[in-house]
């Protein structure tokens, strides 16, 4: 049996290590936030409210830039449901809106419809500040076993290099296929910031291009994407 001093030493680690566990839950609670579109839901511009079946408002583009541009389109819009659906058709491409953006947040809601044969690697991605053609581009990975990261190709003191944050990821938070899943890219200055599902995965602090268009990825799979919206910080 253990004497008083003994017992009230016990008592005293236990406490502590309790107010330890709970400093630490409320840490990890206090990095997870409510989306910018939810936490001030005025001013967005909705990239999807009048686009219509051909696309209005919208460019497809080829990926790479040389390679031609299939004549049928993997895109299609349901006004009733405001969801717009990729149908991957085993190509690589993307749809820009035509329109540049400087410093702005992106918000989009998307989910991968799952594979029933075949290969389940699926891929997508959105798009910030890319040029016209995409020789220079930045993207957000929608991958569902490995999304959440920032790369592209872009410049560094001029020149155009690839930057890959894959490994930088903080948390792992995409949903599986088919479910829905919110992303959230805000450029401000060199800064391009990704929120995925309730906190930030990936920040990168070099971005040397300083507008461009936005845009979402046709990468081989069918992917839905609804609530399309930016918010302009000028």
């Amino acid at each position: 049996m253990l004497n008083r001093s003994r017992k009230t030493l016990v008592i005293v680690l236990a406490s502590s290590i309790v107010t330890c566990a709970s400093a630490l839950v409320a840490a990890a609670t206090a990095e997870e936030t409510r989306s910018a579109f939810e936490t001030t839901p005025t001013g967005w511009i909705d990239l999807l409210a009048e686009i219509g079946p051909n696309l209005k408002g919208w460019t497809r583009g080829s990926i790479p830039p040389e390679a031609p541009l299939r004549e049928e389109s993997p895109w299609t819009f349901g006004s009733k449901a405001g969801i717009l659906h990729c149908d991957g058709r085993n190509l690589h491409e993307w749809l820009r809106f035509d329109r540049e953006f400087s410093d702005f947040i992106l918000h989009v809601e998307w989910r991968f419809v799952p594979v029933v044969e075949g290969k389940t690697r699926y891929n997508s991605g959105l798009y910030v500040r890319n040029s016209a053609d995409a020789t220079i581009w930045h993207q957000a990975q929608t991958g569902s076993s490995s999304g959440g990261f920032l790369f592209g190709q872009t410049l560094v003191d001029g020149k155009k290099t690839r930057v890959d944050l894959s490994k930088a990821v903080k948390d792992q938070r995409v949903k599986p296929a088919g479910e829905w899943n919110t992303f959230e890219l805000t450029c401000k200055g060199k800064v391009v910031k990704l929120w995925v599902n309730g906190a930030v995965t990936c920040e990168w602090n070099g971005c040397e291009v300083p507008k461009g268009f936005v845009g979402l990825e046709a990468e081989g799979y069918r992917i839905d994407f609804r609530k399309v919206v930016v918010k302009d910080l000028k």
